[in-house]
Order: structure tokens, then C-alpha cells, then sequence
């Protein structure tokens, strides 16, 4: 099972773990994750890494499709890949949440699948350079036609000679958007799974590879999970310490009626749970919501204990349809212990 170092997006100040992330290198993790919110941009801190590292790969985990167009997209991913060495870059894509895409971005919420689709069929036009990219699609169209164009707008083919084969992932969670990463993408940024949930999602993907006019198959997908990692012998007090950030995503990253990281806890069998937590969250009592959230529902999605706890909880993951493990911006006893781990 490959590696991956997840550093997330910033809090209020950037600060992004060098160390951590030479060490990864050094250690023959596979690769960096960033992402972004509503703060921090997941494209800058890969060019910095880059321009520090010489191998591991650079990954965004997600760019929001609404944050820019996808020739921009494309556009920033060649150029990094080109200033690291061709090979280096894969772009996780997503479409995030309608509080995001329309409270932020000023972008209408619309139609994602179709959306994501366009997104990627544009990315690969571009880095393929077999010619003018024109795109006639439901939601992105290239040249722009639509409501105050000039009519002047022609296909063009990109200057920089870059890299076509950078790989794309999508990070998706409901049925049609996962049968279409099976369909369109080299990769599955999975959201919330665990060894034991993993296998009921698998169909899913295998619909859409089905539609595939290339070779690829649920073999030759990368499949990617998340976990958090805390060496401790304090296995209560690393469980309570993970509930933060559960709180914050199943209570307010997301609309009361629409919130898919709640939509995935109550799939996990913890439904009563989520709603309380949510409803907790929404009335503003942050701390009730962190207690609400069950120590199970933790435990399962995270290595946590010492570290003979997470050598035997990590048999499943290794086991598992996952190729590639993100582990949750760990510090340098996490990275040391899972190495050892992954290798021995």
C-alpha cells in the first residue's frame, strides 16, 4: 500500500510542515496532499513543496471546481509539473458544497456531475494538445457563447508543450458522481470510508469503468483513503482530540438539508448521532456537538493507540481495495511508526 502525507488547508496562519514532509520523502511516501477551502489555495503550497523535494508526487486533494475554470486548472497543474519534473503532479478534483461554490465563490451551485465531466474532458483537451480545444458542454462550453459574449472567442491549443498524462482523481460521494469517476478518472479520492464500508462502493465504480473506452479496470483505479494517525498510549484522550473536526464537518460544513459529510455518518450507521451533532452545531453549542460525536465512529476511521495497537488495526487498510493511504497530517512519530509498519 502506497503512502500519501495529507497537510490539509491552513488554519489562520500558513505554516506548512517541511519537516514532516522531507521526512515523508525520505521514508519513500508516495505523495503530498493540500487542499483548500475558503482560505488558503490547495496549487500554491505544491509549487513551494516542489521547489524543496525531488521526488514525492504533488497532489491536490480537492481543488474546488468552482475556485477557477478548468483551462486555469490545467494551466497551473502543467506548470507545476513542468517546474518538478514531468510526473510529479496528479490533480484531485471536487465540486465541494453549495455554501462554498455560491457563498464564496459567487458561483451557481448547478449541475455537478455534468459540471465535473466538462471539468475533466476540458483538463485532458488541453494537456493533450492534439489540437484547438473547443467543448461543447452542458454546463462549460469553450469558446464561450453564452450570456454577454462578444462572439469573438476562438479554440486555442496551449503553448506549453506539458506533461498529457497528468493523472486526474475525483473526489465524489454519491452514487452517480462515483459510477462517473469509474467512468472518467485515473483515481477515487473516497470521503469518510473505512476497510469495513469500502466494499459496498465498489460496484458503483465498477459501472462506470464499464463505460470506459480505454483499458482500465477496479485493478488499475487508485483507490484512496483517509486516516488519522496519533501515536499514543493515551487512546482516550487521541480519540476525544480527533472529535473537532468531525463536529465541524457534520455540523456546519454544509446547509442543514444538505450536508454531505453528515449524509456519510448517518451511512455509517450512526444517523442519530449526526442529527444530533448537527443540530447541536447549529445552535451554537460547539462543545456539546465534540462530546456528541460517538468514540467508535472515530476509532474506526483512524489509527490511534500505541503503536502495537496501530500495527494491528492497519492489517485492515492494508488489506482493503485501497492502494493508496493519506495519512492525516501526522507528526514525525506517526510518520516514523507507519512507515516501519507499511515496509515490515
Amino acid at each position: 500500500m502506497k503512502l500519501g502525507l495529507d497537510i490539509g488547508y491552513s488554519g489562520a496562519r500558513l505554516d506548512l510542515p517541511m519537516e514532516a514532509i522531507s521526512r515523508a520523502e525520505a521514508l519513500g511516501f508516495d505523495s503530498i496532499w493540500t487542499a483548500e477551502s475558503y482560505g488558503s489555495d490547495v496549487f500554491s503550497p505544491l509549487a513551494f513543496i516542489a521547489a524543496r523535494t525531488s521526488r514525492i508526487r504533488l497532489c491536490s486533494g480537492i481543488a474546488q471546481l468552482a475556485a477557477r475554470t478548468p483551462a486555469n486548472c490545467a494551466m497551473i497543474a502543467q506548470t507545476i509539473d513542468a517546474l518538478a519534473g514531468a510526473g510529479r503532479v496528479a490533480v484531485g478534483l471536487g465540486v465541494s458544497g453549495p455554501q462554498i461554490v455560491e457563498g464564496w465563490y459567487g458561483q451557481p451551485w448547478g449541475k455537478p456531475s455534468a459540471r465535473l465531466r466538462d471539468y475533466v474532458a476540458i483538463m485532458r483537451r488541453i494537456w493533450q494538445r492534439e489540437g484547438p480545444v473547443s467543448h461543447a458542454g452542458s454546463e462549460i462550453s469553450l469558446p464561450y457563447e453564452g450570456p454577454g459574449a462578444s462572439g469573438l472567442g476562438k479554440p486555442l491549443k496551449s503553448i506549453l508543450h506539458g506533461n498529457p498524462d497528468i493523472p486526474i482523481y475525483l473526489g465524489t460521494s454519491t452514487p452517480v458522481n462515483i459510477r462517473l469517476t469509474g467512468e472518467i478518472a485515473d483515481g477515487w479520492l473516497s470521503m469518510h470510508l473505512t476497510p469495513d464500508t469500502l466494499a459496498a462502493k465498489l460496484d458503483l465504480l465498477d459501472e462506470g469503468l464499464a463505460r470506459r473506452a480505454d483499458s482500465r479496470t477496479i485493478d488499475t483505479l487508485e483507490i484512496v483513503g483517509n486516516v488519522r494517525v496519533i501515536v499514543t498510549d493515551d487512546v482516550e484522550s487521541a480519540l476525544a482530540s480527533a472529535k473537532a473536526t468531525i463536529a465541524l464537518y457534520v455540523g456546519g460544513m454544509g446547509a442543514q438539508g444538505k450536508n454531505f459529510h453528515k449524509n456519510a455518518m448517518v451511512e455509517r450507521g450512526y444517523g442519530a448521532a449526526a442529527e444530533r451533532i448537527q443540530e447541536l452545531f447549529l445552535a451554537g453549542r460547539k462543545d456539546e456537538a465534540l462530546a456528541a460525536v460517538p468514540d467508535e465512529y472515530v476509532d474506526e476511521g483512524a489509527l490511534i493507540g500505541p503503536v502495537e495497537r496501530i500495527a494491528e488495526r492497519f492489517r485492515r487498510w492494508r488489506d482493503s481495495r485501497f492502494t493508496l493511504l493519506r495519512l492525516g497530517n501526522p507528526d514525525l512519530a506517526a510518520i516514523e511508526a507507519i512507515a516501519r509498519i507499511a515496509n515490515g
